[in-house]
């Protein structure tokens, strides 16, 4: 297709006037595109002018959050902090006070309204055998059945808001009766319902007080024994004056029992003849003999119940042992086992024997302790011929005393525990287990001694007293 040319029919002068519109055109769309181009860049220039100002605003509002996010950062590690070191200190506290509880010698166990257990302390976990892991969550009342512990009580004390006490004696076969108070107290806390079970073994308490209630007695028995020894002491004293009488007035040798037979013709030598053919004189040496025993266990009584006045002095060992065997042989069943086999008593002394500073009825005490001890033994096991020998010698700067028997022995566990206070192998109400106690305090605190025993199952005991020579 072919164009047409639009300065085809135009003359010379008209193309030069074309030309000039031309020309013109050109400058005006010049000037205009100059124009556009001028507010294009002043536009531009705006454009950028405001690009900057947005991209200061934008620069300033994100330094603005940044410092705001900075602050709160801030002020979230403060919080984080505040709050580790108050755990910190919570978890401290906690086990300030987990071994506070843990620290005390009572049975602490807390429980809720449902008699589930909370808390178990050390105390509980020695006293029961139970750790703590395996009594958390456990009903009370059934993890310890055999104390008088019920819901009833539990659900009682939280309702009321009142403590509730009571005594619990706990009874194991082979074993020492074991005592506890119980107290309930309710738990006191918003959050949730419970209580808080308090537990104190009272076996030393209630054991001393028996014993108080024991020693009044005995006091009271030993005030009264003195009594009856000094009362009998004064027919005793009469029997044997009168003994001494009766032999010496019959005796025919005597002058003044001649002249008073010449007097009232009486033949002195046939009264003498006929008393002699009677066994008289044998049973007034009978009758003194007697009396002279009685007298003397009625002294070493007098001797022992006055032990509260306390004397140290130089002692005859051998004098204190023979009245301890005297006395010994005075109390009930101390000769024999079941009434009917002899106890042999036998003393061995290695000349010479010094004197040993002491005091004379804790010696004795001890002694007849020892004594009454094996007498007892015998009767748990029975041998055929029951002795005791006592032997005295002195080991160096030392008078030693030992006293040893054929009964039943004793093993090592209960060797290791007998001077312990209160331990006994006896029966209940057979003894109160003070007995070799008290001899370990009297010899070695108040003489400054030693006490061992030796023994071994089914071959009899040995005890051995040092007491030192020459204080």
């Amino acid at each position: 297709m072919k164009i047409p040319d639009p300065f085809a029919n135009l003359s010379p002068n008209d193309s030069i006037t074309g030309l000039g519109l031309i020309v013109i055109f050109l400058l005006i769309l010049q000037t205009l595109l100059i124009i556009g181009l001028q507010r294009s860049r002043m536009s531009n220039k705006r454009a950028r002018n405001a690009l900057k100002e947005s991209q200061k605003a934008l620069e300033q509002r994100i330094r603005e959050r940044t410092d705001s996010l900075y602050l709160t950062n801030n002020l979230l590690v403060d919080e984080v902090a505040r709050h580790e070191n108050t755990g910190r200190q919570l978890r401290e506290t906690k086990l300030y006070l987990q071994s506070m509880i843990n620290s005390m010698p009572s049975i602490i166990i807390g429980v809720t309204a449902d008699a589930e257990i909370t808390h178990w302390n050390a105390a509980a976990e020695n006293t029961f055998e139970i750790f703590s892991q395996d009594a958390l969550g456990k009903k009370i009342t059934s993890l310890l059945p055999r104390f008088p512990i019920t819901l009833q009580m539990i659900q009682t004390t939280i309702r009321e808001g009142e403590q509730v006490s009571t005594q619990h004696a706990e009874q194991k076969p082979e074993q020492k009766n074991r005592y506890f108070e119980i107290t309930i107290y309710p738990l006191i806390s918003s959050s949730q319902q419970g209580a808080v079970i308090r537990m104190d073994d009272v076996t030393f308490k209630v054991t001393i007080e028996n014993l108080m209630i024991q020693n009044e007695k005995m006091f009271s028995l030993g005030e009264v024994a003195a009594g009856i020894a000094h009362e009998i002491n004064n027919p005793l004293s009469v029997i044997l004056q009168n003994a001494q009488n009766i032999t010496r007035r019959t005796d025919p040798n005597l002058a003044m029992n001649q002249a008073r037979a010449q007097q009232l013709s009486v033949d002195l030598q046939a009264l003498d003849a006929y008393l002699k053919a009677s066994d008289i004189p044998q049973m007034l040496d009978a009758m003194r003999e007697a009396g002279e025993r009685s007298a003397s266990i009625v002294r070493n009584m007098l001797e022992f119940s006055h032990n509260s006045k306390r004397v140290i002095d130089f002692i005859d060992i051998k004098h204190v042992i023979d009245q301890t065997i005297v006395l010994n042989r005075s109390s009930q069943h101390a000769n024999t086992i079941n009434d009917n086999i002899p106890i042999k008593i036998t003393t061995e002394y290695c000349e010479p024997l010094p004197p040993v500073k002491a005091s004379a009825p804790e010696l004795q005490q001890v002694l007849l302790n020892l004594l009454r001890n094996a007498t007892q033994a015998f009767d748990q096991q029975k041998p055929d011929s029951p002795c005791i020998w006592i032997k005295v010698f002195t080991d160096a700067n030392h008078l030693v005393i030992e006293v040893q028997d054929n009964g039943p022995g004793m093993t090592d566990t209960v060797r290791e525990h007998i001077f312990e206070p209160f331990f006994t192998t006896k029966e209940v109400g057979s003894g109160t287990g003070l007995g070799l106690s008290v001899s370990y305090f009297i010899i070695t605190e108040r003489h400054q001694g030693s006490i061992d025993v030796k023994t071994s199952p089914g071959k009899g005991s040995c005890f051995i007293i040092k007491l030192p020579i020459g204080n």
